[in-house]
Parts: C-alpha cells; sequence; structure tokens
C-alpha cells in the first residue's frame, strides 16, 4: 500500500520530535492495518480515521491501495 502526505501533514511531520516513530507507525498500518487496530478509530460523521501515536494523533482515509495522510497534530488541538 502507497502512503501519500498532504502538504501540511508533510510539513508537520518535519518539525516533530517523534517524526521516525510516525513514520514507522504508518509503514506498519500500511503493511498490516489490523495490526494497529487498537489505537485506530472511524471518526465520527467522516470517511476518516485517527491513529494514536503517543500524544499526537494522524488523520488519515483509505482510497483502494493508497492510505492518505490528512493531518498530523498533537493530541488535543482538535478535529477541525
Amino acid at each position: 500500500m502507497d502512503i501519500r502526505l498532504s502538504k501540511t501533514a508533510a510539513r508537520t511531520l518535519a518539525k516533530s520530535d517523534k517524526r521516525d516513530l510516525i513514520r514507522d507507525k504508518l509503514r506498519q498500518l500500511a503493511a498490516e492495518p489490523l495490526a494497529l487496530s487498537a489505537n485506530v478509530k472511524k471518526l465520527q460523521d467522516r470517511s476518516d480515521y485517527r491513529l494514536r501515536v503517543q500524544n499526537w494523533r494522524v488523520i488519515f482515509r483509505l482510497e483502494g491501495d493508497v492510505l492518505w495522510v490528512d493531518e498530523i497534530m498533537p493530541r488535543g488541538s482538535g478535529y477541525e
């Protein structure tokens, strides 16, 4: 499965102190989605999902064989 990041997500990931951990979790999610099922949740009233990585949240969606990462944010900053 391919992983694609939005410009905003890529910028946030580059600045994050947990970038290596987040990248590893995204690769793990792309390779075997059920492995991280305890940390993945479908968002209400949206077609997106949320991945928990310590105090960071990754908002993503699946389209065919592509995992689109729309946003990466610190916990508590809100889902807009």
